[in-house]
């Protein structure tokens, strides 16, 4: 009785080997296909992340031994003055965006959707900005907000209003950072937000059209509920970019007019490249790195329960 049992224990475990060196096999080629990109992957990605999870507990010195501080750097970090104003700086600048960056899309987006003429234009019109460098887009805004010969000072001197110092006055440097982020990148979201409503069945319409319902009641109770999966998956998306704003106050400000436009990543950029401190440099984006996962965590929560309902 042992034996047989042994023997069928011994053909189950053959088949077994079989069975994985089959699928191993069939598999084999689609593996060494994707290896190189999951090598650039943990190289480029996953590497950095852990080295600079490491770096933030140590004293980087480029010339000399590195040394293990354990929370010094996190410490150095709390008590800079400069930290607390880099937060409030990017919380004002991801609550501007939203008022202004987040509803934007959706009202050209169904601007765009209800034309009957010329929608591919105004769908080329709309996402070219996006096709541009950022570097390109931030230059050419940099122009615009010239005091002096400036686009918008001009326009203004057109309407007989006074000329305003855009990136030179504390009181709408921000603003005017808002609005070349909302212009450079409205158009990628519109086409996202237009793509949802091409997907909306027709027959809703015609259903709440029989029942007599208006424009803006087809929008407030067919259109928005259909679009509401897009819109809360859009706004954490645009949360986490908003976050790490570097781009526009690094070119155009430099964290001015008396700091204020300096940012998270930008102080975390004069950390590392401009104070030679890469310690400090990794335990704030250590910081902005939890704070970006709390924020994925409920991406990916908001992800799992909308596909539940649906």
């Amino acid at each position: 009785m042992r034996d047989g049992i042994t023997a069928t224990q011994s053909t189950r475990q053959s088949r077994d080997r079989v069975y994985w060196r089959r699928v191993l096999m069939h598999n084999l080629v689609p593996y060494l296909f994707l290896f190189p990109a999951l090598m650039l992957f943990a190289l480029f990605s996953w590497y950095p992340i852990v080295r600079g999870f490491i770096i933030s507990f140590q004293r980087v010195d480029l010339l000399g031994p590195t040394q293990w501080v354990g929370l010094a750097n996190f410490q150095l970090v709390l008590n800079d003055p400069l930290f607390v104003q880099a937060w409030l700086n990017t919380l004002q600048f991801a609550g501007m965006a939203f008022f202004l960056g987040y509803f934007v899309p959706i009202i050209l987006a169904l601007a765009v959707n209800e034309m009957r003429r010329g929608r591919n234009y105004f769908q080329l019109a709309f996402y070219l900005p996006v096709m541009l460098p950022p570097m390109v887009s931030v230059i050419l805004w940099k122009w615009f907000y010239d005091p002096g010969p400036g686009l918008m000072n001009t326009l203004l001197r057109m309407f007989q209003l006074p000329p305003q110092l855009w990136l030179q006055s504390p009181d709408t440097a921000m603003f005017s950072l808002v609005i070349l982020s909302t212009w450079a990148n409205a158009g990628g979201t519109m086409l996202l937000y237009l793509a949802a409503l091409q997907g909306i069945p027709a027959h809703l319409y015609d259903a709440a059209e029989i029942d007599g319902a208006n424009v803006g009641q087809r929008l407030m109770h067919v259109t928005l509920p259909q679009l509401r999966s897009v819109m809360l998956i859009l706004l954490v998306l645009q949360i986490i970019g908003t976050m790490q704003v570097f781009t526009e106050p690094f070119v155009m400000t430099d964290g001015g007019p008396v700091n204020a436009t300096l940012t998270v990543m930008l102080l975390l950029y004069r950390y590392a490249f401009q104070y030679g401190n890469f310690g400090a440099a990794g335990a704030l984006g250590l910081m902005l790195f939890v704070v970006l996962v709390a924020f994925s965590i409920v991406y990916l929560w908001l992800t799992r329960r909308i596909g539940g309902e649906d």
